[in-house]
């Protein structure tokens, strides 16, 4: 039998004391949505560290070392100082590292990462990589020369704070696209993850694409064990959810994000 080696990256965004949403990253209640509190995020790490799989840093998800596993990539996008202030801290107690994607524009401003605690990070071993500079609504539909700022200058400015190469970035706001990955390529990233909820990895030049399933602040535990299983079910209604909301987003446009602004405003999420 032939070896299969799973990749499931896990896309977070914030973790925060209870009843402080806007103290790390963006803020309004579409952002509040993502961001789980440090019980049920310290909950979410203990399921994987009680499961058969390798929590593994970014430059590992690639290498065949001939073992057949399930590998988890632990993301965590934005840039919110939850990063330094509980993410790391909750990481390392268990023996992890994450994946922390920064919106470049925002380092140094209020609940965001400053220069020197992305340093940090780097340092304690933790991947560091592009969330673009300034968080577009809608990547997909920048032109060639915005893709060519938003990943160049943040893969730039994020390189000279940790004083090395970054090359890994992740896809704001789930709007990928062909351009999007091709821009990332010529910035030099050479992973790229997106939010499509997928285990496939496709290939743009020297650019590797990793598709992500996304935890919410709701989520509980077992939803994470349910998607690391080495058969998911919750895997395959992710995917056929994901496409429906995407069709949703390309037919709606800019009425797909108002509308989904009022959803939230009205306290429906």
């Amino acid at each position: 039998m032939p070896r299969r080696r799973r990749i499931v990256a896990l896309e977070y965004h914030d973790v925060i004391s209870s009843g402080n949403d806007d103290s790390s990253g963006f803020s309004g209640g579409a952002a509040a949505s993502y961001k789980l509190t440090t019980e049920s995020f310290r909950r979410h790490i203990a399921v994987l560290a009680a499961a058969a799989v390798r929590v593994a840093p970014t430059v590992e998800l690639g290498a065949d070392d001939g073992t057949d596993d399930t590998r988890v990539a632990l993301t965590f996008d934005d840039g919110g100082v939850s990063a330094s202030e509980h993410i790391a801290p909750l990481l390392e107690a268990r023996g992890f590292r994450g994946a922390f994607f920064v919106t470049t524009d925002r380092i140094g401003t209020a609940g965001f990462l400053t220069s020197q605690q992305i340093a940090d990070l780097h340092r304690r071993g933790h991947t560091i990589g592009s969330h673009s500079c300034s968080h577009p609504t809608r990547m997909a539909a920048c032109s060639a020369n915005e893709l060519a700022h938003e990943w160049g200058d943040s893969i730039t400015r994020l390189s000279e704070i940790v004083g090395a190469a970054v090359t890994t970035a992740s896809v704001p706001g789930g709007y990928f696209s062909r351009a999007v990955a091709q821009a990332a390529a010529v910035a030099g990233v050479r992973t790229l993850f997106t939010s499509e909820p997928t285990t496939s990895i496709a290939h743009f030049g020297e650019c590797v694409v990793i598709g992500r399933y996304t935890l919410r602040r709701n989520d509980p535990a077992e939803r994470v064990a349910a998607l690391i299983a080495v058969s998911s079910i919750a895997r395959r209604r992710e995917w056929l959810k994901w496409n429906a909301k995407k069709l949703a987003k390309v037919l709606g446009g800019r009425a797909y994000l108002q509308l989904r602004e009022v959803v939230f405003k009205s306290g429906r999420s």
